[in-house]
């Protein structure tokens, strides 16, 4: 378990995280999400004690990071793929790892296996791809055994194969009864492999919730959209049933208040003949990209959502 309470971490005048509080648990594969500069890296980096916190606390399974005995075996941690020094082979990457806990060769070749790299163990880090680099970082951080992930971008620079084997394996592991708490910025992929969402901008909480809840919670989230031949009377009688109604180009409507039925059934009542007519569906994207419209700090003019 990772439990961060009113974590708080400057650096000068600038605050990178605010007050943060949250919890990812056994069990659950919890994304963290945010944009650029949202303060997503420093928190994990002040979890795995790569960075003090100027406040607050952070806890894995009850304990500081620095107050582990066997770090390894607590927590896996993947927060730069690059990280293997070039001139090593992954054999010998891995090696340098487990021989700081005591871990034997047989467990090194067992996740060489388990991550796609055993026919690659022999080549320096240098010359593996990005997609391999990953793999390799993925690899360290499941040595110990722990029970405890924290990845970082996991799945970036992977093929549509190792995406998909990414997905298979944090959901292998959350059932195995192990946390995982995992940053992407491919929102389809955490909605597919996520119970939960942390989202965070400009070092602050935006939402702790599951999926489901934070799509749900999303302004588009219960909306009709319906395209007629006569708007403006299948406006009035909408607004007289208490929906709210917002119009839209070529002769659509948005309609929040009602259910695709009772909209249908207005539609009958006033005779407007009906070209269109659905509930809308929103994504973690939409969603995501609504939660923090204020919280990016780059934004190109003329742009609309979230920074990616």
């Amino acid at each position: 378990m990772i439990e961060v309470e009113a974590l708080t971490k400057r650096y000068g005048s600038t605050t990178a995280v605010d007050g943060l509080t949250f919890t990812a648990r056994p069990g659950t594969v919890t994304g963290f999400l945010g944009p650029n500069g949202a303060g997503k890296s420093t928190t994990m980096r002040v979890v795995v004690g790569l960075e003090r916190a100027t406040s607050g606390t952070s806890r894995v399974d009850g304990r500081r990071y620095a107050d582990l005995p066997a770090p390894l075996h607590a927590v896996g941690v993947m927060l730069d793929a690059r990280s293997a020094h070039p001139g090593r082979t992954a054999y010998k990457h891995l090696l340098s790892l487990a021989q700081t806990h005591g871990i034997g060769r047989a467990r090194v070749r067992e996740v060489l296996g388990q991550t796609g790299l055993e026919a690659v163990a022999r080549r320096r880090a240098g010359t593996f791809s990005l997609g391999m680099g990953q793999r390799l970082g993925i690899a360290g951080a499941l040595l110990g055994d722990p029970r405890t992930l924290v990845l970082d971008e996991p799945v970036n620079g992977l093929d549509p194969d190792g995406v998909l084997w990414v997905r298979r394996l944090v959901r292998e592991l959350a059932a195995e009864g192990r946390t995982v708490l995992l940053s992407s910025h491919l929102m389809h992929e955490l909605a597919l492999c996520a119970d939960r969402v942390v989202v965070i901008g400009r070092g602050r909480l935006l939402a702790d919730a599951s999926v489901q809840e934070v799509v749900d919670r999303s302004e588009r989230a219960g909306t009709v959209r319906v395209r007629t031949t006569d708007p403006e009377r299948l406006a009035r009688e909408l607004l007289a049933a208490g929906a709210e109604v917002t119009p839209q180009e070529g002769g659509a409507l948005h309609v929040r208040g009602a259910t695709v039925d009772d909209v249908g059934t207005a539609a009958q009542r006033c005779g407007a003949a009906v070209l269109e007519l659905a509930a809308e569906q929103v994504s973690l994207e939409d969603a995501y990209l609504q939660l923090t419209a204020d919280a990016v700090e780059y934004r190109a003019a003329g742009a609309s959502g979230g920074a990616r």
